[in-house]
C-alpha cells in the first residue's frame, strides 16, 4: 500500500519542444501562426527534425498543476501513458526528479503510438504556433489507473482534455471511484470550451455524479449550461457540485460552496506568457484547499500563482510559489 498522497493528477503527458522560428520558416513549413493544431505522426516526426535550438520541458495542463502544487511541499503523483521511447524516458525522468510520483512507467510495443508531444515555434514577435501530436497520452484508459494511488489520495484531479475519448471517460469513473472509496475527493479541470462542446452531457453527467470540485473558465462554464449568462451557469453547477470555481482572465475569480461565494480580485497585467495560467491557479488552489485554508484564501493563491506565471514564458513556475505566496502574507 502506497503512502498516502495530497494530489494525483491524471492527465495527458506532454512534451512542450519549444524552437525558435521566424515567419518565413513558419511559411514554409506550412504552419499556422499563433494557434494549436492538431497533427498527425508523419507530420510530427518531420517538425520535430527541423527544429533547430531544440528545448524540452515536461508539459500537459494537470501535469503543470500537480508541479505547481508538488512545489508547494504537497506529496503528489500522476498518473498518466508514455512510450518507453526518447521522449517517453525523459519525460519520466523529468517529472520524477521534481519529487512527483510516476505509477505508470513508459510501456513498449508497436502497437503504442509515440509519447504525445507538442512543437512549440516562438516567433521573433513572441507569438507561440503550436503543433500537438496526440501520441500515446490521449490513449489513458481504465486499465492505466492504478487505484492503489488512486484510492490513497486525498484530492483527485482530473483533466477535461481526456474527455475526448471513450477510453479517457471510463478511467476518469474508474478513477473517481477508487477515490472515493479511499475517503478523497475529485474534482476536474474543464480545459477547453470546444471539449465541453464535444461532450457536453456527459461532463454534466460526470460532475453531477461524480466530482466534488470543478474548475472552469467563464467561457467553458457558458459552453457546459449552454447559456449567455455567467450566474446561470454557476448557480446550475454550485446546485450538483459541492465547490465551483469559475477564472475570468482579468476579473475577479467566482467562487462557490455551499452557501459560501467569494470573489478573489486580479491585478491586470500584459502577460509576457499567459501559458500555464490555469495550470497554475489550479494548483495554487488546491494547495489551499489541501491545507485547510479558507475557499478566499486558496482563491487567493491561486490567482498569485498564476500571476506568477504568466511573467515569465514557460508553463511552470520560476519563483519559488511559497516565496510569492510569503510576499503576498499568504503564508
Amino acid at each position: 500500500m502506497t503512502q498516502p498522497y495530497d494530489l494525483v493528477g491524471i492527465g495527458n503527458a506532454v512534451v512542450d519542444v519549444i524552437s525558435h522560428a521566424d515567419d518565413s520558416f513558419l511559411d514554409n513549413m506550412g504552419i499556422q501562426k499563433g494557434i494549436m493544431q492538431l497533427i498527425e505522426r508523419d507530420r510530427a516526426e518531420i517538425l520535430y527534425g527541423a527544429m533547430t535550438d531544440r528545448v524540452q520541458t515536461p508539459g500537459g495542463s494537470v501535469a503543470n498543476s500537480v508541479a505547481g502544487a508538488g512545489s508547494l511541499g504537497l506529496k503528489t503523483a500522476f498518473l498518466c501513458k508514455v512510450k518507453d521511447d526518447a521522449l517517453g524516458l525523459f519525460y519520466q525522468e523529468g517529472m520524477t526528479a521534481d519529487g512527483i510520483g510516476f505509477p505508470n512507467p513508459p510501456i513498449s510495443g508497436d502497437d503504442i503510438a509515440p509519447t504525445t508531444r507538442s512543437m512549440i515555434f516562438v516567433s521573433p514577435d513572441g507569438e507561440r504556433s503550436m503543433n500537438t501530436y496526440l501520441g500515446a497520452g490521449a490513449d489513458f484508459d481504465e486499465g492505466d489507473v492504478d487505484a492503489d494511488v488512486a484510492g490513497n489520495t486525498r484530492y483527485l484531479f482530473l483533466e477535461g482534455y481526456l474527455y475526448d475519448k471513450p477510453e479517457g471517460k471510463r478511467a476518469f469513473t474508474a478513477a473517481a471511484k477508487a477515490c472515493h472509496e479511499g475517503g478523497g475527493k475529485a474534482g476536474i479541470s474543464l480545459s477547453d470550451p470546444f471539449c465541453v462542446d464535444r461532450h457536453r452531457d456527459d461532463f454534466r453527467h460526470l460532475i453531477t455524479e461524480e466530482m466534488d470540485f470543478t474548475i472552469g473558465n467563464e467561457d467553458e462554464w457558458l459552453s457546459l449550461y449552454q447559456t449567455e449568462d455567467l450566474e446561470v451557469a454557476l448557480a446550475q453547477a454550485a446546485a450538483v457540485c459541492e465547490t465551483v470555481v469559475c477564472t475570468r482572465s482579468g476579473e475577479p475569480v467566482v467562487l462557490i460552496q455551499g452557501e459560501t461565494r467569494v470573489e478573489v480580485p486580479v491585478t491586470r497585467v500584459t502577460p509576457v506568457d499567459a501559458t500555464g495560467a490555469g495550470d497554475q491557479f489550479a494548483a495554487g488552489f488546491l494547495y489551499g484547499v489541501a491545507t485547510g485554508q479558507t475557499l478566499e484564501t486558496a482563491g487567493q493563491m491561486g490567482v498569485a500563482a498564476a500571476a506568477e506565471v504568466i511573467a515569465h514564458v514557460g508553463p511552470r513556475p520560476k519563483r519559488a510559489l511559497r516565496q510569492v505566496f510569503a510576499e503576498k502574507g499568504l503564508i
